[in-house]
């Protein structure tokens, strides 16, 4: 039965066995092979962050705000714009487009802060 056993893994690879050598020497295992370049450490903490926004948008902003926001940055698949192209739209000046953005940034800034994920 322990040689049913060994000839059924002994195809399997792990993901960091050494599976080559690089022309320095030094074993290259399949993580190294495979890898992109993405941390995907930060990828998770980017979706989190992302999510915990978009939950505190409608939490926090007013409609106002919450318009603003969603037109400067681009949020909900939408392509961001600048603050004069926000104005037009809106039909406000460029610099009150400006105070009410700055003012919804940091009523966000001030909520991550004071929950952190």
């Amino acid at each position: 039965m322990s040689f049913r056993a060994a000839k059924k893994s002994s195809g399997d690879i792990y993901i960091n066995e050494p599976v080559e050598t690089d022309k320095d020497g030094n074993a290259l295992t399949l993580m190294d092979l495979i890898d992109d370049g993405v941390d995907i450490h930060e990828q998770v903490d980017l979706m989190i962050r992302s999510r915990q926004l978009y939950a505190f948008l409608g939490e926090c902003l007013d409609s106002r705000e919450l318009d603003i926001i969603i037109w400067r940055y681009g949020l909900y698949g939408r392509s961001p714009h600048t603050q004069i192209e926000t104005a037009q739209k809106l039909g406000i000046s460029r610099s009150y487009v400006s105070r009410i953005e700055k003012k919804a940034v940091e009523k966000l800034r001030k909520r991550f802060e004071s929950e952190p994920f």
